[in-house]
């Protein structure tokens, strides 16, 4: 009889310590995205996500990668050895169309970032300042395929300027020694390349200003991925929403979170002012959207026409803009 009574006891003892005992933690998914290009302020919203634990929160642990540009990281993503690329959608279409299986799942920058600048203290601000001025481009890269519609649309003519070709840094060199007036170049990337190198001020005549609708940066992945692991992408897009939504409250910290990870990643200042000059970017032209990330069909379809007109896209993704992109898997 004392036995029983004893295991009893005993019984109830271990019952309490089992209660007691908390349920093992789920493994955050690893999830691995890599960057269109070397940091710079564009990207902050993705370090001050992971530094303050927004993607943790979601079950996510974020490894960020910097890239080698956009066709680079596309290529990484077809090939699953990236979860999700932080790519120039434009460039994304063009390897979509010729077969390789990833798609938008949200567009970050709404408005383009392209522009021709130069220094502040030249006074180049409307495009008929142009005139007689030196312009510094890359060929064959995405700003010099839209050039000619910028030039179109503001009545400029090839013949107005000259013109000097190199890569992206012969291209930087150019300004900052005075061989060109100006270059095409990114408000958020290479206005503040220009003013960490010279300590000036840059100006930047935006694209965007002259009518020319077209979407740039965003996140996209691997379209088995997207099928495959749905829970994940939309717990890495609900944190990179809440990220950026977060971030552009506090560029500052926002900047400080890239040094931290990246302490060669730039000058803070420069990173905070190439951030800002982002945050504009994110807002949906069409007013159909209060938060980032999610495009409209209308600019979607109008970035797709200018691409096949301009940027050398194939004529057939004419045929079905929305193959290229989905908001299916973003916060409602």
């Amino acid at each position: 009889m004392m036995r029983s009574h004893i295991a009893a006891g005993l019984g109830a003892v271990l019952l309490a310590g089992a209660a007691t005992v908390p349920a093992p933690a789920v493994a955050a998914d690893k999830v691995t995205l890599m960057l269109n290009w070397y940091v710079y302020g564009e990207h902050a919203p993705f370090y001050y996500g992971k530094e303050k634990g927004i993607y943790a929160k979601q079950g996510i642990d974020l490894d960020i990668q910097e890239g080698r540009g956009s066709a680079v990281t596309t290529q990484a993503v077809a090939a699953k050895t990236a979860t999700f690329g932080y790519v120039d959608v434009p460039t994304m279409m063009r390897a979509a169309v010729k077969g390789a299986p990833v798609e938008a799942v949200g567009v970050a920058l709404q408005t383009s970032p392209m522009s021709v600048m130069g220094f502040a203290d030249k006074n180049i601000r409307k495009p008929a300042d142009i005139k007689g001025k030196t312009v510094a481009t890359t060929p064959g890269d995405s700003m010099s395929q839209i050039w000619p519609l910028f030039l179109k649309k503001t009545g400029l003519k090839e013949s107005d300027f000259k013109t000097v070709s190199g890569d992206g840094t012969t291209k930087l060199n150019a300004v900052i020694n005075g061989q060109a007036d100006l270059l095409l170049g990114y408000v958020m990337d290479q206005s503040m390349k220009i003013k960490d190198a010279t300590g000036k001020n840059v100006y930047p005549i935006k694209f965007a200003d002259y009518g020319i609708h077209l979407v740039s940066s965003g996140i996209i992945a691997n379209k088995e991925t997207v099928k495959g692991h749905t829970d994940m992408v939309r717990r890495f897009l609900a944190a990179s929403t809440t990220a950026i939504e977060e971030a552009s409250k506090h560029p500052g910290e926002a900047a400080d979170a890239i040094l931290k990870e990246n302490p060669k990643g730039g000058k803070k200042e420069t990173l905070t002012e190439g951030f800002e000059l982002t945050i504009p970017l994110y807002k949906d032209p069409t007013g159909k959207s209060n938060r980032p990330l999610r495009v409209s069909d209308e600019n979607m379809k109008d970035s797709v026409d200018l691409m096949v007109e301009y940027g050398g896209l194939d004529a057939k993704a004419k045929d079905d803009p929305k193959a290229f992109y989905t908001n299916d898997y973003l916060p409602k």
